[in-house]
């Protein structure tokens, strides 16, 4: 049954409270990241006074409730937490104290994690100025139940919350044993078979690098011109794709358009190795720090291909070691060429295909069911806040 508490302007609990220092060159001091969306306050770095141009900071303490001047009405404001009790912002964040004979901080910390919070922040003044003002927190309102139900109310939501973050852990560590289970099983399979070994170039019938130049995107381009960031381990996703117009697709296919079935390949950066498929309705070209290798079909399946491309008789045993320690990772073509490749009959690639497929089908099936666990947690917190400030819980 829902609780009967009064409505009150944070203005009656707590306070707008500056107090400035200056800096002093040879100290360090912390400052803080205050997320978007209510995600709380962070340490964002540890600085020499002497990097801080601006000489005059306010010093936060903890359990104050610090507001972002700019980000508010996205959700930039949060509670200090103890280990930033000192931390210093500029004048474009507000801070307030509490009166704690009525107020909860942490109770605060909480409904300013609800909508009904943000809907009042995002209604506050013009909604062309993002800004907002200190006197504009303290007119936000806020259900007020005695201090004792508020610690009541935060213990309940702190308890729920923990067991969502426990489940929400669990569902991580499943699907870091799913890859775990992936990577084993397609180590497995390579190390176990038996077959000629071959340079990689030799069941490639092209090769084909990127132009090594800038990409001309063009405002309303309609033609993918495809990154390191839009190719996955196993999978290429052109919906974020930036665009190029039909001129600079020629200009930039003038060594071979992609065709279904080739193989693109991430040989520079940090997404060094992975690769994916091409598939019958793809149609792009190839940005910086990307290349494409074409199978050659009559010696190998392109699936095939890419399954031995993917496993760690590849990914760990030949592009880690050439990549690792670089501050720019990267494949050479050269070396590439000459990886080893196991060539087995066409008709023992196809049962590998078709093995490494289903097991890639209850992969996915799995990570579907977590996906939508992972929707239901994340609207578990809301759900729970919401009914705590009605007095539901």
């Amino acid at each position: 049954m829902s609780a009967v508490w009064p409505t009150v302007a944070l203005g009656e609990l707590i306070g707008h409270r500056k107090e400035f220092i200056t800096i002093d060159d040879l100290k360090t001091y912390r400052r803080p990241r205050v997320q978007l969306h209510a995600q709380g306050i962070v340490l964002r770095d540890a600085v020499p006074g002497a990097e801080i141009k601006t000489k005059k900071q306010q010093v936060a303490r903890a359990g104050e409730f610090l507001v972002a001047e700019i980000d508010a009405k996205v959700g930039g404001f949060g509670i200090v937490p103890d280990d930033l009790d000192g931390a210093i912002v500029s004048s474009h964040y507000f801070l307030y104290g509490h009166k704690p004979d009525r107020l909860d901080n942490k109770y605060l910390g909480w409904f300013v994690k609800t909508r009904a919070f943000r809907q009042q922040v995002e209604a506050q003044g013009s909604t062309n100025y993002a800004a907002i003002r200190p006197n504009d927190v303290l007119g936000y309102e806020i259900p007020l139940p005695p201090v004792d139900e508020q610690r009541h109310i935060v213990a309940r939501i702190e308890e729920l919350a923990a067991k969502a973050a426990e489940a929400r852990e669990l569902r991580s560590s499943a699907l870091d044993e799913l890859a775990a289970l992936r990577s084993a099983q397609s180590r497995r399979v390579f190390e176990s078979l038996r077959a000629a070994t071959v340079p990689l170039e030799m069941v490639c019938s092209a090769i084909i690098d990127n132009l090594h130049s800038n990409p001309i995107y063009a405002e309303g381009g309609t033609v993918p011109c495809i990154r390191s960031s839009d190719v996955g381990f196993g999978v290429l996703d052109l919906a974020e794709a930036r665009r190029t117009d039909e001129a600079e697709y020629r200009r930039r296919t003038v060594r071979g358009e992609p065709q279904a079935d080739d193989i693109v390949l991430v040989r520079e950066g940090g997404g060094t190795g992975k690769c994916a498929l091409v598939l019958p309705e793809h149609r792009f070209s190839l940005g910086q720090r990307v290349m494409m290798l074409r199978p050659d079909q009559n010696k190998v399946l392109p699936k095939f291909f890419l399954y031995q491309l993917l496993s760690p008789t590849i990914q760990e045993d030949h592009v880690q070691p050439l990549s690792k320690g670089s501050a720019s990772p990267h494949l050479n073509i050269g070396s590439l060429r000459q990886f080893p490749f196991l060539l087995p009959s066409v008709g023992e690639q196809a049962q590998i295909v078709e093995s490494l497929d289903a097991l890639q089908a209850k992969l996915d099936a799995v990570k579907a069911l977590q996906a939508e666990t992972a929707a239901e947690l994340g609207a578990m917190l809301p759900a729970i806040l919401d009914k705590a400030f009605k007095g539901e819980l």
